[in-house]
């Protein structure tokens, strides 16, 4: 069984990330922390005029780099028992895919003004 939250570049995605760790905790289940990045070129924060050299595999690399200092600043030494995942893809695609994946109990995601919204997984099994 697992916990899913969704991290987005953002301060709200810290109450998301802490909710999710203490849903974890209570459930006895693993947190996995997803971050979604657009699978076409140019998204990267690292961009800048004249980098066209980056690729992919950088584009991820960012990705996993603003995964993990966003997991490690809600959590700090917590985030050691956190799995990553970092997924080219639209967010809501993602995070459904690896709930029905993962055998997730629940998603958190991120809301407005640093307030996570919990919500029971009830997927669909194939």
């Amino acid at each position: 069984m697992t916990v899913l939250v969704g991290v987005k570049r953002s301060a709200d995605s810290r109450a998301a990330i802490r909710l999710a760790a203490q849903e974890a905790r209570y459930r006895d289940a693993t947190l996995i922390a997803i971050m979604a990045y657009p699978a076409e070129r140019g998204w990267s924060p690292a961009v800048k005029p004249g980098a066209a050299r980056l690729t992919r595999d950088d584009d991820r690399a960012v990705a996993e780099d603003l995964l993990r200092e966003a997991v490690s600043d809600a959590l700090g030494v917590g985030a050691e028992q956190v799995e990553y995942r970092v997924v080219a893809d639209l967010p809501g695609r993602a995070l459904v895919h690896a709930a029905q994946t993962t055998n997730a109990q629940l998603i958190v995601l991120a809301a407005r003004h640093g307030i996570a919204a919990a919500r029971a997984w009830r997927g669909m099994r194939a």
